[in-house]
């Protein structure tokens, strides 16, 4: 089954962390379908950022390759931890395409370790990035969105089904805190037409963190486009009543008649749903 994908001609989606891995996929997706797109990221090519410098990918570069699909695209360096940093970014925004009306929370810092081997710096760092991201941004966009149409908020987190986590718990944590907002969220701007919901991916996904962090092999993941893939899902919905949903991306894809995901492997064969293990290790791929 072909996937039926969403016009988004004249939309403009706002996206974390796009310089690289699943953000970027889905900032190209959504291009692809006439959304026009703001590119945020801490790498960019007219500022060293840190650690960031050496790093593959750009905001620059991930704007422009929107643009040859046909749209406009506007890059802004952004650091989701700073306050004053994610409300200007917000508004400059919506003052460069006059309203946004996609809010897409993709930006994560990744550490895979326990608690005892994980430092408090780096626990600060996951919480700051993750759930204190999620929260500026969000709340940044909260009045504008109630004002749009076909407003959606949607966040790169898994859904919150077990009360602890197998594993690595303060990376979980963290992830499970932007699920959280999200979802409380939909409540909170019940009434308003808004459609908050999070997605995450049932595989591990090839990107860097996934190789950096050595999770799994590459027989065991797929590409960014399957995420790519169940946000336009997500997006050809109606915002007013697909709301406060926490979604797996096969999953979605399922509902909506896809079975054969042998286009998403990295490898030939069928992933094993290593990802989904970590947050929810009862989770079974229906058969």
């Amino acid at each position: 089954m072909t996937l039926e994908k969403p016009d988004l001609s004249g939309q403009t989606a706002f996206i974390t962390g796009t310089t690289r891995g699943i953000g970027k996929a889905i900032a190209l997706a959504l291009a692809e379908q006439g959304c026009n797109i703001v590119s945020t990221g801490k790498t960019s090519e007219n500022d060293d950022y840190g650690e960031e410098k050496d790093l593959e990918g750009t905001i620059e570069q991930t704007a422009r390759e929107c643009r040859e699909k046909g749209v406009e695209a506007h890059p802004i360096q952004l650091n989701v931890r700073e306050e004053e940093a994610v409300e200007a970014a917000a508004e400059e925004a919506i003052e460069e395409f006059g309203e946004v009306n996609i809010v897409i929370n993709n930006a994560s810092a990744i550490q895979i370790a326990n608690v005892e081997d994980l430092p408090a710096n780096r626990f600060d760092l996951l919480t700051d990035v993750n759930v204190r991201g999620t929260y500026l941004t969000s709340r940044a966009f909260l009045d504008h969105l109630k004002e749009v149409d076909n407003a959606w908020l949607l966040t790169n987190a898994p859904p919150v089904t077990v009360d602890r986590a197998p594993g690595e718990a303060p990376y979980a944590w963290s992830k499970m805190g932007m699920s959280f907002l999200t979802l409380s969220l939909s409540t909170e701007l019940s009434g308003h037409e808004v459609g908050c919901n999070s997605f995450w991916p049932v595989t591990a996904i090839d990107t860097r963190a996934t190789r950096y962090f050595g999770m799994g092999t590459e027989d065991d993941w797929r590409t960014p486009e399957i995420v790519s893939d169940t946000v336009l899902e997500i997006l050809s919905r109606d915002p007013a009543s697909y709301t406060g949903n926490a979604v797996y991306d096969e999953d979605l894809l399922r509902e909506v008649g896809v079975e054969d995901f042998s286009k998403y492997n990295l490898t030939e064969g069928d992933p094993a749903p290593m990802s989904a293990q970590m947050f929810d290790p009862s989770y079974e791929r229906p058969e």
